[in-house]
């Protein structure tokens, strides 16, 4: 029987997965948690096979940071994301991250027992759609923005214009400018509302 571990803030998700995993008789639901940090916590000492694991956790360690973290114990459990998120560049971060799979909270029970099977069998758990996005994501690598660059467009996409991003920052409006060059360059568009665009559709922002 494969032990899991279910990683969600709501306390009404988790205790949905509990009841459909334990419909069956191939998985045993070992132990919850709501935090990234506990959960880690909770793996160093139940050691289950698969740890069933959100994206979004609310404040602390989302779920790709969880999944790095989660791997690094020894023995490392197989970490298999549920989620309703599926930007690119969160399913790239969670696979880079060590994850064994990708899974959409949208799909039937019984893919999601068989995905946890898989999973602590050492499979590659990524629906069609999800694992063609993958290998297009890793063939064409999305662009390296800095930390600053990620705060300007965020400050652009909730309508900021350059002069209130110069004072949030506390930097030069010229320097703002360089900034909103350099992203435009990096991500092939030539307008803010195409830079937001893109950042959002990809998963940036």
């Amino acid at each position: 029987m494969t032990t899991v571990l279910l990683v969600d803030d709501h306390p009404v998700v988790r205790s949905g997965l509990r009841a459909v995993l334990e419909a069956g008789d191939t998985v045993r639901v070992v132990g919850e948690a709501a935090t990234g940090e506990e959960a880690v916590t909770l793996a160093a000492h139940l050691h289950p096979d698969v740890v069933l694991c959100d994206l979004r956790l609310g404040t602390g360690m989302d779920g790709i940071r969880t999944t790095s973290a989660l791997r690094g114990l020894d023995p490392p459990p197989a970490v298999l994301i549920l989620t309703t998120f599926d930007r690119d560049a969160e399913i790239l971060g969670a696979i880079e991250a060590g994850a064994a799979g990708y899974l959409l909270k949208e799909v039937d029970p019984e893919v999601i027992v068989e995905g946890i099977r898989r999973a602590a069998a050492g499979d590659t758990v990524l629906a069609p759609d999800l694992a063609a996005r993958v290998l297009k994501g890793m063939r064409s690598p999305l662009p390296r923005l800095t930390g600053r660059e990620i705060e300007v467009l965020r400050l652009l996409a909730r309508g900021s214009t350059n002069k209130e991003i110069a004072r949030t920052l506390f930097v030069t409006e010229a320097t703002v400018k360089s900034h909103l060059v350099h992203i435009f360059t990096k991500l092939g568009v030539d307008s803010r509302s195409r830079a937001i665009h893109v950042a959002q559709e990809t998963g940036l922002i």
